[in-house]
């Protein structure tokens, strides 16, 4: 797997915004793909060092739209701690 299709897009929410200060990013990765591809891929899209990589399963919400129900699709989340001295990535440019 290439990198960039085993890191889909940052999540953007007030908990990961907050984590930023403590060098912790957020992520939506391929559901498919591990904590070492999920490492090499960061630090080689955006030229850091990873201290850490924590992932977790994301079940589909129950949708209805009337009387028809269905789930959206499963994501994978990674939590990417980078490592004191590495650098700070921009997923907003100033």
């Amino acid at each position: 797997m290439e990198a960039r299709d085993v890191i889909l897009r940052p999540v953007v929410t007030e908990n990961s915004m907050a984590a930023m200060d403590d060098k912790k990013y957020t992520f939506d990765v391929d559901v498919r793909a591990n904590k070492t591809q999920v490492r090499y891929a960061i630090e080689e899209i955006f030229g850091v060092n990873v201290k850490n990589v924590n992932i977790m399963n994301v079940r589909g919400k129950l949708k209805r739209q009337g009387r028809y129900a269905g789930y959206t699709k499963k994501r994978r989340k990674a939590i990417v701690t980078l490592t004191a001295d590495s650098k700070e990535i921009k997923i907003f440019e100033d």
